[in-house]
């Protein structure tokens, strides 16, 4: 088979690998779509292996890249129990393998892992970009006859990042949102809060992505670069302050204001991953009540919810992409996905 590597400094290459065949707990996905998600480049721009050494992953060896995969099962290993997965299934891959045991793997936790997290597709482990991929039947979460592959993909990282975020939040639909950064999280973010019935302000600082979050549903969009943030939330929000924000820029000012923009008893909640953030902790926390959140991915239980939630209000999740591609075109997909105007990019395959 086939699969896409990131080879480091801005490069990817399509390199050959052994068709995959599962061990006894094990499946094997023909893969059918995969998306791509801005921790991706983390990956993609440092010379080979910096990253995974940053971030103390210990694992420097080639991996196919790709950690939002969606197929069929083509195979099943000898101990999986048909409740789990069957020949035929579609179905979207929880991205991380832990244990399997402790109190958070038996909970769909697995990137908790007590034991530490044994492989991150895509990073530790071989990920989507791919013909195959080989996981742990109970990583498996299916997907509805109703919904793309496409959709799955999203689902199975950016999109269901934003599902956590929501419920971590307890969101609701007379609330009004804050969305920093309209990258593939904070767009599914503001489509999703939309279709929950609340009001989303979008920021970003692409006139492209702004474009995209308000034909999700955005109710207001901000430019960063043309007004004082926030001034404009307050004055959009009656002098009160927004309910709730998330920050899925990973920008530290844009940290600082998610905390500053919302009201007294507001709550903000950090996605983006990495770098750093300062607060005063009296005047931006305490004194006004802030919950400050920190939300990393979701559950397979999440994963399931969010998938339904998508199938049961009919929500266009494909919407989100703004460029399909082959295997074959992943020089062009990163190199245009790492400008970071546009919007999800996503392989297909036959």
């Amino acid at each position: 088979m086939q699969g896409l590597v990131f080879t480091g400094n801005r490069t990817v290459a399509l390199q050959n690998f052994p068709d995959p065949t599962p061990g006894p707990d094990e499946v094997v996905l023909q893969m059918k779509a995969s998306g791509m998600c801005g921790s991706d480049l983390k990956f993609y721009r440092p010379a080979p292996g910096e990253a995974q050494r940053a971030l103390g992953l210990g694992n420097t060896e080639p991996k196919i890249a790709g950690h939002e995969p969606c197929g069929v099962v083509v195979a099943v290993g000898s101990n999986v129990n048909p409740k789990q997965a069957w020949l035929g299934q579609r179905a979207m891959v929880h991205h991380y393998r832990g244990c399997g045991c402790c109190s958070h793997c038996s909970t769909g936790w697995m990137q908790l892992c007590v034991e530490g997290v044994a492989e991150v597709y895509g990073v530790t482990g071989h990920g989507g970009h791919a013909d195959y991929i080989k996981v742990p039947a109970r990583t498996l979460v299916t997907l509805r006859d109703e919904l793309s592959f496409a959709t799955g993909a999203a689902i199975a990282c950016g999109t269901g990042t934003a599902w956590g975020a929501l419920k971590r939040l307890e969101l609701t639909g007379d609330q009004t949102l804050v969305v920093f950064g309209q990258g593939p999280v904070g767009l599914s973010a503001t489509q999703l809060a939309t279709a929950m019935g609340a009001r989303v302000i979008a920021l970003d600082v692409s006139t492209q992505r702004l474009a995209k979050a308000k034909a999700l549903g955005a109710a207001e969009v901000l430019n960063p670069k043309d007004v004082d943030v926030l001034q404009a939330i307050k004055d959009l929000t009656h002098g009160l302050g927004a309910h709730a924000s998330i920050d899925a820029s990973s920008s530290a000012q844009a940290r600082r204001q998610a905390v500053q923009c919302v009201r007294t008893w507001g709550k903000a909640c950090f996605v983006g991953e990495g770098g750093n953030v300062e607060l005063d902790v009296s005047p931006d926390l305490l004194r006004r009540q802030v919950t400050l959140i920190g939300s990393w991915t979701f559950s397979t239980v999440g994963q399931k919810e969010c998938t339904d939630f998508i199938a049961d209000r009919g929500i266009d999740v494909d919407q989100l992409f703004t460029h399909r591609w082959s295997l074959a075109q992943g020089d062009e997909a990163y190199k245009l996905f790492d400008q970071q105007n546009e919007g999800k990019g996503v392989f297909l395959m036959n």
